[in-house]
């Protein structure tokens, strides 16, 4: 699991690969979370598309952070998610959130 952060604006996007399991959520909350205080972005960005598992902990970790940036009147936008991931999203009630492929075509099952 790996998570690099860019800023480009307002806009910060937070690029996660690998497994967000328990362990690794918590690990990813952490490092958003002290970039979110640090910068407040209008926008916070989470790019899935190198995520190859996620439980629970990750629809609980996309959760925590769309909470904190409605505070700050902001918003949480979910970028490219793998197929499994989009499929917990989805599931999850957080469908909403991802943002449609730019060249308008479904994504891989």
């Amino acid at each position: 699991m790996s998570v690099e952060i860019l800023h480009d604006k307002r806009n910060m996007t937070a690029a996660v690969t690998g497994e967000i399991d328990h362990h690794a959520a918590a690990d990813i909350r952490i490092t958003i979370d002290g970039e979110l205080e640090r910068t407040t972005p209008e926008v916070l960005t989470f790019d899935m598309s190198g995520v190859t598992f996620m439980d629970s902990s990750g629809v609980g970790l996309v959760l925590g952070r769309a909470r904190a940036m409605k505070q700050w009147g902001g918003k949480v936008r979910i970028k490219d998610p793998s197929a499994r991931a989009e499929k917990i999203l989805k599931m999850s009630g957080l469908g909403s959130l991802i943002t449609p492929r730019p060249d308008g075509k479904e994504r891989k099952k």
